[in-house]
């Protein structure tokens, strides 16, 4: 199931008189149709030649915090970016402030997600070489994941119970 990524575009004009007047947007609409309902609202606006606008209200964003005087070109290219990485997208953002960074991040760098980051350890681990039998129960992988971490090897996001997305750092 996926969540819909809108806003809610207010006629300022409207707003300033008194007047609730707006509309709800597909933040990930293509752009042209979403300047095309921005245009229709306002024209329809109970208040004569209005024309400014600003986004009141947002849904979907995964926690990332919209500005109500972002342009409607980057708000688009955010709901995009989430979209396209529900999972982790909005904490990315949120932590990198930069959709650029971000989606580096998420392209380049995603090792996968884990229910833990010694399960991660373990993998990457066993998958770099065949451990001996009589070594294995000596391998202490949370320490390994949590070193990894904190020496800045990883970045990780956890998003829900056993629910943790891994980066690469470097």
């Amino acid at each position: 199931m996926s969540i819909e990524i809108k806003i809610y575009v207010a006629d300022l004009a409207a707003y300033n008189a008194g007047y609730l007047h707006g509309v709800w947007i597909d933040a990930c609409s293509d752009i042209d149709d979403i300047w095309e309902q921005v245009k229709t609202m306002l024209a329809e606006s109970p208040v004569e030649n209005s024309e400014e606008f600003s986004i009141h209200d947002y849904e979907g964003f995964s926690g990332y915090q919209l500005s109500e005087y972002e342009g409607i070109e980057a708000v688009h290219e955010v709901a995009c970016f989430i979209e396209e990485y529900p999972d982790f997208a909005g904490e990315l953002l949120n932590h990198f402030s930069d959709l650029d960074e971000a989606r580096s991040m998420a392209e380049d760098n995603y090792c996968g997600c884990y229910s833990s980051i010694a399960d991660y350890a373990q993998e990457l681990t066993e998958g770099t070489g065949e451990i001996p039998q009589h070594l294995e129960h000596y391998i202490d992988y949370e320490s390994m994941g949590r070193d990894m971490e904190m020496s800045g090897n990883i970045f990780t996001i956890e998003v829900g119970y056993q629910e943790v997305h891994i980066f690469y750092s470097h």
